[in-house]
């Protein structure tokens, strides 16, 4: 990876007040990399796009339903569905949820999901592994709900653990490990509260 520190933001779910306000400039000043787990408004992650130079990479939530009929967010990247690299960081992107009603927005059984990620393992191993799995749905077990929209999936377990992704910058926030020199962390981002905003108000 060409750097040794990366500053990435994650966002999720519910716009952040605190960037969707005056002086959002500042407020994403020194952000290397803004990544968004899904199900946010459009118009905000384009209005995100103006005050930074950092790109945004996206998955889709089970909310973006909207995306196929308004088009999907101008200024960001999808990552839904294949490996990207940036500047040597290599992310997997897989989008939606577990599958809780017949509607047709980003829903997936964990056999779809596993498909998905089946079709991606060339991706990765033709770009010698993967250094973080963003995510909407969190891994089964990994601070994931009891009812099906919240629940995770357990191919992300899978992809974990034949992948060992480690923090970009060397912290990882669920584990708190300080350095990538110790035992790889399980690194994902996905849409589960420990991950969620952490810019000042």
């Amino acid at each position: 990876m060409e750097h040794t520190n990366v500053k990435i933001l994650a966002i999720s779910d519910v716009p952040s007040k605190a960037l969707w306000d005056y002086d959002t400039r500042a407020r994403l000043e020194g952000i290397d990399l803004i990544l968004s787990c899904g199900d946010l408004p459009k118009k905000y992650l384009e209005y995100l796009t103006n005050f930074t130079a950092a790109p945004i990479l996206y998955v889709h939530g089970n909310h973006d339903g909207s995306y196929q009929t308004q088009g999907e967010p101008g200024g960001c990247i999808c990552v839904d569905d294949q490996v990207y690299t940036w500047k040597g960081l290599r992310i997997m992107g897989l989008g939606g949820c577990q599958r809780y009603n017949k509607e047709d927005t980003y829903q997936y059984t964990e056999k779809a999901m596993r498909r998905r990620v089946h079709k991606l393992e060339h991706q990765a191993h033709k770009r010698g592994g993967i250094d973080l799995l963003l995510t909407h749905a969190p891994a089964k077990g990994l601070n994931d709900g009891d009812d099906k929209a919240h629940k995770g999936f357990e191919t992300f377990n899978d992809l974990l653990e034949d992948y060992q992704p480690t923090s970009p910058n060397g912290r990882c926030a669920p584990c708190a490990s300080s350095t990538i020199s110790a035992a790889p962390c399980r690194c994902a981002v996905a849409a589960i509260p420990w991950i969620s905003d952490t810019i000042p108000s």
